[in-house]
């Protein structure tokens, strides 16, 4: 033998993953190899010499790899014929609410029950006994799996390109402006601000203490399973793509009132002789009459760049949800929330003591028209 069938042997006369079959006759085919007789394998392994022999001598024929497998058979022509197996692929395909079942999908137990039914009428009685193993079988022998649902998002916005190449732009124009700053110089004429908001975040609150780790216990906190819910909360939160400066409000409602109070700090931080340039979705409370009457009263103050539907990922103020989502909002737990918003905002106050300017760095798509990744 080989050195690779030696080893093959060594391995598989001592797995317990691989068939009995097979390392039953590797531990046969090793011990021969080692030297012992027939009989004394037999003795061994409690087999019958004619077994023992069987493989012994297929494995002088054929080689080692061979006489470890069965030697494909199939004693008769199969009754299922590959029509009928479409056919069950095909209900498989289908949706069970259109033939009159309630379900939208199709278990193998159910999909298997309504074959037996109808394989007569549908030309391959061959099916009319399949049990939920043929099912499976049938199924799992071809490469669509109905029994699992993937999303997709459909584009609705025909302008989607047009808007993404917009937003992509003043990125660009911003990044510019960040590259060449110039001390001693009057403050620029308008300023860019990223804005959304981050809804239906929980006010929760403890209903034992936390326990500190304690060794040969728990290495980390150690929290009880019952909780309290105080009710949710938003964060209309804006940031400044020139310092990195937040400015942020939590709110108990997200409404055409709460989203006019941020553009009203916004207006109260900034100079009154810049244009505030906002980046923000298409969120109802942005484009309100009520809002819009707001907007009527400060001309030439806030301009608008929407980003296209479901294209929010275009908006960077993601990425500061994101970063409030991994520092000081994760796994908070509060006692009211009162709490939660003071500590929201203290969070936000830590951020702006030290503020890091978000950059978008990918332009790709302003010449390939290729998907943007930030």
């Amino acid at each position: 033998m080989t050195s690779e069938e030696v080893n093959q042997l060594r391995q598989l006369r001592q797995s317990r993953t691989a068939p009995w079959r097979e390392v039953q006759r590797a531990q046969i085919l090793w011990r021969y190899h080692g030297g012992e007789t027939i009989t004394e394998i037999g003795r061994a392994l409690k087999m019958t010499r004619k077994s023992i022999g069987k493989w012994i001598t297929r494995a002088l024929a054929q080689g080692a790899s061979a006489a470890l497998k069965d030697t494909y058979h199939r004693p008769r022509a199969p009754v299922i014929t590959d029509e009928a197996k479409a056919w069950v692929v095909h209900l498989a395909c289908s949706k069970p609410k259109e033939l009159g079942y309630a379900a939208e999908l199709w278990t193998r137990k159910s999909l298997a029950q309504h074959v037996r039914q109808h394989a007569g009428e549908a030309g391959h009685p061959s099916l009319a006994r399949a049990a939920k193993a043929t099912v499976q079988r049938i199924l799992a022998a071809q490469p669509l799996h109905p029994e699992k649902v993937s999303y997709y998002l459909e584009r609705r916005d025909p302008n989607f390109e047009a808007k993404m190449r917009e937003v992509l732009l003043v990125y660009q124009e911003v990044a510019l402006q960040n590259e060449t700053p110039s001390p001693g110089v009057a403050p620029p004429q308008m300023v860019t601000v990223s804005v959304d908001e981050k809804p239906g975040l929980q006010a929760i609150a403890n209903t034992s203490p936390d326990l500190p780790p304690v060794p040969g216990k728990h290495s980390g906190v150690a929290r009880d399973h019952e909780y309290k819910r105080l009710g949710t909360c938003s964060i209309l939160a804006a940031l400044d793509l020139h310092h990195g400066h937040v400015t942020a409000r939590v709110e108990r409602r997200h409404r055409s009132r709460e989203f006019i109070a941020l553009l009203r700090d916004l207006d109260h931080y900034y100079p009154p002789d810049c244009m505030i340039r906002l980046i923000l979705d298409n969120h109802s409370a942005h484009l309100s009459k009520e809002t819009q009457a707001f907007l009527a009263t400060r001309p030439n103050r806030f301009k608008y760049v929407l980003t296209p539907t479901h294209g929010s990922w275009l908006n960077i103020v993601e990425t500061l949800f994101g970063k409030m989502a991994r520092t000081f909002l994760r796994h908070i737990r509060v006692q009211s929330w009162e709490e939660l918003r003071s500590r929201i905002l203290q969070g936000i106050a830590e951020i702006n003591a030290q503020p890091v300017v978000h950059r978008w760095k990918k332009f790709d798509a302003l010449t390939t028209g290729n998907e943007v990744i930030v």
